[in-house]
């Protein structure tokens, strides 16, 4: 059974006002995510894609379509499904290790099985020693690995990240990139999540991704579900990425090209 099915989704806003017509974001996209795969969905600003991720989480609802998980409808959030947001969305009056445990908490998660849990996550993510640092005394980059911990620790089924790497400099998202590269080399068959990555970078998509799902510009249509065969960690300098960036950056040109025309 596939972990995600996409099936006929639209997705429109209604105008701001009666006078403004109502904006179609999403135009009757389907498509398959398999359990424990990595999938970006990859495209210009304004497809559609964190639209999608959103109806995904529970967040929205389609206005048309389905979208299933696990063989049932997606509907509101649930912890079967966390999320890891562009700005980290932390606590800032919370320390690393009560971020982490928080959702824990919610779930009344008893405390010595919260503190091991919180502690696999710290180790996880390489945040030894910063467990009572408060998350204005961590950079960017470590301020994401909280939000993917925490994201993680209440053992989601599906992890969604919408662009997180993108608030980061140049320097500190390729870090974290080849940390997200570590951690899905590492994961054994049984622990790997089903990620669903929403990005407008292209070699991001390659880098981590099982499979990617190029949208065209608004309104997002899938243009083509890509298979990434390269083994980790990945290249950038291998022929076969060159070869696989080259194709995906003119399916992204093409369909921008499509839509100015029409």
């Amino acid at each position: 059974m596939s972990a995600v099915n996409i099936q006929n989704v639209t997705k429109i806003y209604p105008g701001h006002s009666d006078s403004d017509p109502p904006v179609l974001a999403l135009d009757d996209v389907s498509f398959d995510i398999a359990d424990r795969e990595f999938c970006s969905i990859l495209g210009h600003s304004g497809c559609g894609k964190t639209t999608l991720l959103n109806m995904l989480a529970g967040f929205e609802q389609p206005t048309a379509g389905h979208i299933g998980v696990d063989g049932k409808a997606a509907g509101r959030p649930t912890w079967t499904r966390s999320m890891v947001f562009q700005d980290y969305a932390l606590f800032p009056w919370l320390t690393v290790e009560k971020n982490i445990a928080f959702g824990l908490e919610m779930k009344k998660i008893a405390p010595d099985e919260r503190a091991r849990i919180v502690a696999d996550q710290i180790r996880l993510v390489g945040l030894n020693g910063f467990e009572r640092r408060y998350p204005h005394q961590l950079s960017g980059g470590m301020r994401q690995r909280v939000s993917i911990a925490r994201a993680l620790a209440v053992d989601p089924e599906v992890l969604l990240m919408d662009e997180p790497f993108a608030a980061l400099d140049a320097q500190n998202r390729a870090l974290m990139q080849q940390e997200m590269g570590r951690l899905l080399a590492e994961a054994d068959a049984a622990s790997r999540k089903t990620m669903v990555l929403v990005t407008h970078s292209i070699e991001e998509a390659i880098l981590l991704s099982d499979r990617i799902v190029v949208l065209s510009a608004r309104p997002g249509r899938v243009r083509e579900v890509v298979q990434v065969d390269l083994p980790r960690p990945r290249d950038e300098d291998d022929p076969r990425f060159i070869t696989l960036r080259r194709h995906l950056r003119t399916l992204i040109n093409e369909g921008s090209a499509e839509h100015a025309a029409s």
